[in-house]
């Protein structure tokens, strides 16, 4: 009887063990980790042409320093822009009003974060303000679009000027001895 204690024993502490490293690997995985209560943060927002995959829970940093997290994604149908909620942390609160919002991305293939530039102004971001001057995020496939659309274009020129007949280029006017 001794021995099948000590098996169901080490079998229990076994599975806890097993469900304490998936807790652990689930709260260091995600973006936000647990979050019991929310320390004090005020909340601003920002409106983009093109947010890319910018997700909530995204962080909001300014001189690589986190400063927050995207808390909300949503869509202006007067302006036809995204409309971005930041959530930052209250001891950030000298944070210039004209400062601008940028979406970057982490690494080549990294998720997206807003980056914030300070300003110069003398005033600061409050509850519920909006930041006016925003750079929407580079979307790669774009750039690989165009290009892939200049290379196109300069070597239909290239092609182009090599198929001109010889008496319409440019004579030269170098005198022979």
């Amino acid at each position: 009887m001794r021995k099948s204690q000590t098996l169901n024993l080490g079998t229990g502490t076994f599975v806890l063990l097993g469900f304490a490293a998936l807790f652990f690997l689930t709260t260091q995985t995600t973006s936000h980790g647990l979050a019991f209560a929310t320390p004090p943060h005020y909340d601003v927002t920002a409106k983009f042409d093109n947010i890319g995959d910018l997700k909530v829970g995204a962080p909001v940093a300014m001189a690589g320093v986190e400063l927050g997290r995207v808390t909300k994604i949503g869509f202006d149908w007067k302006d036809y822009k995204a409309v971005v909620t930041l959530r930052i942390d209250a001891r950030y609160d000298k944070i210039p009003s004209d400062s601008d919002a940028s979406i970057y991305t982490q690494g080549l293939l990294g998720g997206k974060f807003v980056g914030l530039t300070p300003g110069g102004a003398d005033s600061y971001l409050k509850d519920g303000a909006q930041i006016d001057f925003t750079q929407s995020a580079i979307v790669l496939e774009n750039l690989i679009g165009q290009l892939v659309a200049n290379f196109t274009k300069s070597k239909a020129d290239d092609q182009a000027a090599a198929a001109q007949p010889a008496a319409a280029q440019p004579k030269s006017t170098e005198k022979t001895k």
